[in-house]
């Protein structure tokens, strides 16, 4: 090949990865990658809450009752045909059925049976849509967690909560367009990395906020700064912060880091206005149950993601402590703490965004990682009833924008041990979730690694039983 060719080559790449990669990293700074976008098509939800228990909540001890494991109650059970399976151990010993050692009731117009450690939620069923054949593929906490929140078992993927962003933008530029709040008793297994960015741009991560004290540690200034002050640091910061970023425009990082340095600054003056508990009125605070101690912390969450929501944000996503659904043994002492802990205001979210003007704007989202199994080793059954993970039947429901109310779909077994109607996978979830957003999961794409890459991966089925 000619020399001058070779130079022209040459020269081209360079512009690519230089010239043109300056000012394109100019352009994006002068446009926030949080600014509003439209949708890919017309929706009624502009907001998600996505209620995660982690662990795993049993479906025949909550919304799918299974009368027939009453009458199998303590009566061993050969599973030879299932020993195919992710967990080598779970058979490994005899097995026999647990009977569910709650009742449950009808409720509603829709007639919906819920467990009686659910009585506030019972109040809402005509407001939801239950799915009771979900299927997973993962029956180990850490992989069916990240599968949950990523659509892949292994670290380092984008989460629901990034890919909605990186979509949708965010409707408030003071306030994060993807919040997180957790359960500081245990965090989720990896951190932040179930609601990190992966290889999506850092600006659309998750910002963990803490229900407790300042939202954020260091958010107010120290004694004696003014604002003007501030906002010479600021000024000076952001030159600083350019002349640097000119010289390293191909990290992708920087201009993440860049725009959280702003954020924190517009968050000083949002965010006390936006979160303050004390504008809500005693009736709201004892609706979420946020004056007792069993429900506070989760009360006050849910109170918290209403306000965010109502400011603009874009996803919210709660978390119960890690494993706490995790019921290997006591299932009914450990059911009965966490429904305690969930129930009340899971159904004050729900009342409150309605009778505000904002369900039907604001798509909620109620789900763990797995379900569990009908039966557990005979060792524990005695004294230490439980259940086990059960990656083949989950019950998860829905509520607000673009959901249709009162709906059901699928069915389970006579033993709730796996759905054999209506069957969907986590990439359908998901898939659901963009839809009801205004986002197709085979359009909603980011170039890595030599592809587009999706949350969906291969594309998803939206649930349309449950679309109004």
């Amino acid at each position: 090949m000619h020399p001058i060719e070779l130079a022209r080559r040459r020269f081209l790449y360079q512009s690519l990865t230089g010239c043109g990669a300056l000012a394109l990293a100019d352009l994006a700074r002068a446009a926030s990658p949080l600014l509003p976008r439209q949708p890919h098509h017309e929706s009624k939800a502009k907001a998600c809450i996505f209620l995660t228990m982690l662990g795993g909540v049993s479906q025949m001890d909550s919304f799918d009752p299974k009368p027939a494991l009453a009458k199998h109650h303590g009566t061993p059970m050969d599973w030879s045909k299932e020993k195919a399976t992710d967990q080598v151990s779970l058979f490994a010993k005899p097995r026999f059925f647990v009977g569910s050692p709650f009742q449950f009731a009808q409720y509603g117009q829709s007639g919906r049976h819920v467990s009686e450690l659910f009585p506030h939620i019972a109040t809402c069923v005509d407001d939801l849509a239950f799915v009771r054949s979900i299927q997973t593929e993962n029956g180990n906490h850490p992989a069916a967690v990240f599968l949950m929140n990523t659509g892949s078992v292994i670290p380092g993927n984008p989460s629901v909560g990034a890919w909605v962003t990186y979509g949708l933008g965010s409707a408030n530029q003071n306030l994060p367009g993807f919040v997180v709040l957790p359960d500081f008793r245990s965090i989720p297994f990896s951190g932040s990395q179930q609601w990190g960015p992966g290889f999506l741009p850092a600006a659309f991560q998750g910002t963990m906020l803490r229900w407790k004290g300042d939202p954020i540690q260091d958010l107010t200034p120290p004694p004696g700064v003014t604002a003007e002050a501030q906002q010479q640091q600021r000024d000076v910061l952001r030159a600083l912060n350019n002349e640097h970023a000119a010289r390293h425009a191909t990290n992708p990082d920087l201009a993440g880091r860049i725009d959280a340095y702003e954020l924190a600054f517009r968050m000083q003056t949002e965010v006390p206005g936006a979160l303050d508990m004390a504008r809500e009125s005693p009736a709201t605070l004892d609706l979420y149950g946020v004056n007792d101690a069993n429900t506070e912390s989760f009360g006050k969450r849910c109170l918290m993601a209403r306000q965010l929501v109502e400011k603009g944000v874009r996803f919210v996503q709660l978390y119960t402590p890690s494993q706490s659904w995790d019921s290997h043994t006591e299932i009914e002492k450990r059911h009965r703490q966490n429904a305690l802990e969930t129930d009340k205001p899971i159904a004050a979210l729900i009342k409150d965004l309605k009778q505000r003007g904002l369900l039907d704007s604001t798509l909620i989202v109620w789900m763990g990682e797995f379900g569990r199994t009908p039966d557990c080793p005979s060792d524990v059954f005695a004294e230490k009833a439980g259940r086990d993970h059960n990656t083949r039947a989950m019950t998860i429901f829905f509520a607000g924008g673009g959901v249709k109310p009162g709906a059901i779909v699928g069915e389970t077994d006579d033993l709730g041990f796996k759905a054999v109607t209506h069957i969907y996978r986590m990439r359908d979830v998901h898939a659901t979730v963009l839809h009801l957003m205004g986002l197709s999961d085979l359009k909603l794409t980011y170039y890595h690694a030599g592809r587009n890459m999706r949350l969906t991966d291969t594309g998803g089925r939206p649930i349309r039983e449950i679309l109004a």
